[in-house]
């Protein structure tokens, strides 16, 4: 879906296909098929952004075979979607039964993760449409939190280094620039706007035209972050915010009720991790990993106040009481990205990737639910970027 902004600039708004993760590029068709197709219908849209997310077999296959990546490209057009965005955070298995500390693996201290997103890059210089020659990538926010040292981190930020000189070539070959995004997260070594600007401006940190920073509203909300203040820390930095995912987080303000940590064991789920965050009268965030570590009796948060837990919940469809989402802090950080007079990213990116972890009640029965509550998510951010000025192009 594509907004004029005031300015009279392009933004583009997508939806996150890691939702339905395929781990071959025949997974990858089905998945346009099945999936994105559907909900495009389901919006009345002639064109519908998707942010594909393609694991490492994926990008691969079609790095080693030209004629499939073309075929690929011609079955997007054929069914009426567009892509600007990619996915690079999960490497592959983001469709396994047990994710949890997996997604983050392999870093950026391992050169697999490098050579991953140079094919991403590559890849989407081709994927791209033919009036859009600017691309992005977000990725993850350098590494799990342990262990970290100051040896892994020059290692990270070399990497990103020879990444940004490897897409300023690419730029200069394919005329089409793509610039990549680390996606600060709960529990990783960058996981708030204040590290993510401590490690773009650190000595021998890369280029900030190739790399910035990609804001994802759900894990901003589960660190208490305020929008107002990250988004000015990155403007004053000078740190491009390349894309922002759309997402909300499980808020609940009384975890010392019962009926409260009643309805969040509700969310506690194997696949993926649920790090969840306290916040004290003082101002202090505290943490933990998982959902169920939160829960457990005599577990390590304190109960004083209110709890988030890094749960993508549906934007459109509010938890049930006691349970509320975070959507303020998303519609808050919508208004300053592109509520001013010009915008602060041009690429957005729903990423409710936990449906089928739901508690059963809430999941989609099927497909076509799915496809029914992802339409229902992107119309939610259409009427607000309406709402701000912005003006839907067919």
């Amino acid at each position: 879906m594509r907004f004029r902004h005031p300015d009279g600039s392009t933004v583009h708004l997508a939806y996150c296909t890691n939702v339905h993760p395929a781990e071959d590029l025949a997974g990858v068709r089905r998945m346009l098929h099945d999936h994105a197709e559907p909900v495009r219908r389901r919006l009345g849209r002639k064109t519908l952004g998707i942010g594909l997310w393609l694991s490492h077999t994926v990008a691969r296959t079609l790095m080693e075979d030209s004629a499939a990546l073309h075929d690929l490209r011609r079955d997007l057009h054929c069914r009426g979607l567009e892509v600007v965005t990619l996915n690079g955070f999960p490497y592959k298995g983001f469709g396994d039964r047990a994710v949890k500390y997996r997604v983050y693996r392999p870093d950026w201290t391992e050169s697999e993760r490098g050579r991953h997103t140079l094919d991403l890059a590559h890849l989407l210089t081709v994927l791209l449409p033919d009036d859009v020659d600017e691309g992005s990538i977000s990725t993850l926010p350098l590494a799990w939190r342990v262990p970290f040292g100051a040896d892994r981190a020059r290692a990270a930020r070399r990497a990103l280094t020879v990444l940004s000189e490897q897409l300023d070539a690419m730029h200069r070959r394919s005329g089409r620039s793509i610039r990549m995004g680390l996606e600060p997260e709960p529990g990783c070594v960058v996981e708030t706007t204040a590290q993510a600007v401590d490690a773009l401006i650190a000595p021998g940190a890369p280029p900030r035209h190739r790399i910035g920073v990609c804001i994802d509203t759900c894990h901003l909300a589960t660190q208490f972050e305020d929008p107002g203040t990250a988004v000015g820390d990155l403007l004053g930095a000078g740190i491009p915010i390349v894309k922002a995912q759309l997402s909300a987080a499980l808020h609940a303000d009384d975890p010392h009720l019962p009926a409260v940590t009643q309805a969040l064991a509700a969310y506690a789920e194997p696949r993926f991790l649920h790090q969840t965050r306290a916040l004290t009268a003082d101002g202090t965030v505290h943490g933990t990993d998982d959902l169920e570590h939160a829960l457990a009796e005599g577990g390590p948060l304190p109960v004083s106040g209110p709890w988030r837990c890094h749960f993508h919940v549906p934007l459109h469809a509010a938890p049930e009481p006691p349970l509320t989402s975070t959507m303020p802090v998303l519609r808050d950080t919508l208004a300053r990205l592109l509520g001013g007079p010009s915008p602060l990213t041009r690429h957005l990116e729903v990423e409710t990737y936990t449906w089928q972890a739901l508690p059963v009640s809430l999941r989609p029965s099927g497909s076509a639910q799915l496809a029914a509550g992802i339409a229902a998510e992107l119309a939610l951010v259409r009427d607000h970027l309406v709402d701000l000025g912005l003006k839907e192009i067919e």
